[in-house]
């Protein structure tokens, strides 16, 4: 009998902050099995990302950090002219503080995964995600980095092999690609997707077929260790939900990544 196929599926959560409620974490985090926590930066706060690991806990959905450039005013989605020791530092100083409150909870992180425009010029810019997973080194070599799965594979599996950590490549279920594997830009108006139906079945051909098709029309060859879902995608809960039961009905099981990486 042929190995069951297994997926990680994950979210940004714990982008809430002070009075402001942001996201869906308490419907979305028990559909998902690895959780994405903001880390104060770009949203979040201390004890949002305190009460966001205990819930993690009670679902049992493995922690991760998500990091940001610290950029409140544009969610972190804008990108900053920062040096590699910049976002070296930027990166030690989230990762560590949720480190710390996973501690206090009795648990480890499993992953880093950087928000918005760090990931996006990380995905363009293997220095980028060298110089994090540096850090990643220095701080727990257990740790996985996410990165976009995408046609620079090679040299993100190279950054990993030098500092001796695993890599996950995600795909996103939610946004439109364009043909050169990168994300549409959020500027357009069909970059993020809404239609549950529409995006399970993306889901379902990436993990069996190893195919998506871009907003051009074309076919992009992409596999993936885990899914994202934005939390804050007004359909996150009805997107996640078609998108698990859509693996589980295919046979593919949905658990950590750290479980099969």
């Amino acid at each position: 009998m042929a190995p069951t196929k297994r997926i990680d599926l994950n979210s940004d959560v714990g982008e809430s902050f002070g009075v402001y409620t942001l996201g869906l974490d308490e419907e979305v985090i028990p559909l998902i099995s690895s959780a994405n926590i903001a880390c104060g930066f770009h949203a979040g706060d201390p004890g949002v990302m305190r009460r966001t690991i205990s819930s993690a806990n009670r679902h049992g959905v493995a922690l991760g950090a998500h990091p940001g450039f610290p950029d409140r005013v544009g969610f972190g989605r804008r990108y900053m002219d920062a040096t590699l020791q910049e976002i070296q530092d930027d990166v030690a100083y989230q990762v560590g503080a949720l480190q710390a409150f996973a501690a206090l909870q009795e648990k480890r992180l499993q992953h880093v995964k950087p928000h918005g425009g760090l990931y996006n010029m990380a995905a363009r810019n293997p220095g980028i995600l060298d110089a994090m997973a540096e850090v990643l080194a220095g701080l727990d070599r257990d740790l996985i980095l996410v990165a976009m799965a995408g046609p620079n594979r090679d040299e993100i599996e190279a950054v990993g092999r030098r500092h001796s950590i695993r890599i996950a490549f995600e795909f996103f279920a939610d946004r439109a690609y364009n043909r050169d594997g990168s994300l549409v830009s959020r500027r357009k108006a069909d970059a993020v997707l809404h239609d549950s139906q529409a995006v399970s079945d993306r889901v379902i051909r990436m993990v069996t077929d190893g195919l998506v098709t871009a907003e051009d029309g074309s076919e992009i060859a992409l596999e993936a260790h885990t899914i994202c879902v934005h939390g804050d995608n007004p359909k996150a809960v009805a997107l996640v939900r078609g998108i698990r039961s859509a693996l589980l009905d295919s046979g593919i099981e949905v658990v950590p990544m750290g479980t099969f990486l």
